[in-house]
């Protein structure tokens, strides 16, 4: 693994969370990844979470299985992870964001850093199963 690969880590069946390996800290290795500030609490409905902030938090203290995914890697360059990338998530430490499952999730983060554009495919993957239940709520308003 080496400073700016994108790191997977499987959640469920659907759906994992991303980071970015950041390097070792005192020995330690560290990833930078999206996450709510609140570590109690759920996304809630419709997968919005209001206060979320890019963190940095020991490798395996997000789970204790995970793989590098550089997915894009053939479509994209990655950007330089001392130059460029490095000082991205350093200004980006603390600072309040919006999670949103479809438009800014830890895989868009996590693209964003290492090639400078927001993807997510598992999001894509699953987008044409999510819209139409969610459609009749922006249709009533109730979204």
């Amino acid at each position: 693994m080496f400073p700016g690969d994108i790191v997977e880590y499987p959640r469920n069946k659907y759906f994992s969370h991303f980071a970015i390996y950041y390097g070792e800290k005192d020995g330690v290795p560290y990833v930078a990844h999206l996450t709510s500030r609140d570590s109690d609490a759920k996304l809630p409905l419709f997968g919005r979470a209001l206060r979320s902030e890019v963190r940095l938090d020991p490798l395996g203290l997000l789970g204790k299985k995970y793989k590098v995914s550089n997915m894009l890697d053939d479509d994209f360059p990655a950007r330089d992870f001392h130059a460029v990338v490095k000082p991205a998530i350093d200004d980006m430490m603390g600072r309040e964001v919006t999670f949103d499952i479809l438009f800014h999730n830890s895989e868009h983060q996590a693209t964003l850093f290492r090639y400078g554009i927001k993807k997510s495919g598992q999001i894509e993957t699953i987008y044409e199963h999510i819209m139409p239940a969610w459609k009749k709520l922006f249709e009533k308003k109730e979204l």
